[in-house]
């Protein structure tokens, strides 16, 4: 395993395990999978509805808590700073752990500034080992840099061949930040499991497509998530430290970079109204089963 090494000095696993749009009734499973075959970064979130899981995956595991870097996100409904200290007290409790090593603002609306004060203390009470966000462009990464007492260790966002965050990267570099791909594979959007260029370079070295790809990004010092939910798929995403792309296989990667999410943009004022529609749809929701305890 390869390491960053974040600005306070704590090391990070340059590729961990990601649980999103892992099913609850599926992740404990494949956490204790992923612990089993060599993962020692496991990264999960409170949106994600699985935090429980992974802590019951990591206490069964038989891995000593201390070998693993654990890594959660606080949800926009819990930001402010009173509510964001409470939910990652709650996240340390379904993890089944008194601190988390690094704990993330998810998104970049609504009160952040507050969640990020009460990340602060919680990192200066050691309860967390690093902070950071998740999703912030350059412009709100670079503010939030600037005005906050300490600067974000990491920002985890969608980066893979055919989005590949070049800008944004200079910005995170220039501010100490360590750069963190979410969707390394892009879900495979765009063709790029068969992409012709990512294939024949594969052929180079007997590897896949997607070893490629983690290979790319972990060579361009970028941490990488992939998520896999077939144990000889984890494997597979392991194997990428026993090869390295010459300077030419880097550069043809690099040309087919489209600048462009695969997904969505937060610049965009409908996603925006996505999020906050999802934001109070969730709020009702609590609201709801809050009412149905008190009967």
């Amino acid at each position: 395993m390869e390491y960053a090494t974040l600005s306070n000095g704590v090391k990070m696993p340059m590729l961990g395990y990601g649980v999103y749009q892992v099913t609850a009734d599926e992740c404990e499973r494949c956490v204790l999978d992923a612990l089993e075959v060599g993962y020692r970064s496991i990264d999960t979130a409170q949106s994600y509805f699985n935090e429980e899981q992974v802590g019951s995956a990591i206490k069964k595991s038989g891995v000593p808590r201390e070998d693993i870097f654990l890594t959660s996100k606080v949800w926009v409904e819990h930001y402010g700073y009173e509510e964001c200290r409470k939910s990652v007290e709650e996240s340390m409790g379904k993890l089944q752990t008194d601190y988390i090593d690094l704990m993330l603002l998810h998104q970049p609306f609504s009160d952040y500034y507050g969640a990020y004060r009460a990340l602060e203390d919680l990192y200066e009470e050691g309860k967390l080992r690093a902070i950071g966000i998740s999703n912030f462009y350059p412009d709100r990464m670079v503010d939030i840099a600037s005005f906050s007492r300490i600067r974000p260790m990491v920002n985890q966002v969608e980066t893979h061949v055919l989005n590949q965050q070049t800008e944004a990267k200079k910005w995170m570099d220039k501010y100490g930040v360590q750069i963190e791909a979410w969707a390394p594979f892009g879900e495979g959007r765009g063709g790029l499991f068969e992409n012709d260029v990512l294939r024949t370079i594969g052929a180079q070295y007997e590897k896949t497509a997607a070893q490629v790809m983690l290979r790319w990004n972990i060579q361009r010092g970028v941490v990488v998530l992939p998520k896999s939910t077939h144990k000889e798929r984890m494997i597979q995403n392991l194997e990428v430290f026993d090869f390295t792309l010459s300077d030419e296989d880097m550069a043809e990667i690099a040309a087919l970079d489209t600048a462009t999410s695969s997904f969505f943009s937060h610049y965009d004022p409908n996603m925006v109204e996505w999020f906050v529609n999802m934001v109070e749809e969730r709020k009702h929701q609590h609201d709801s089963s809050k009412e149905k305890k008190n009967w």
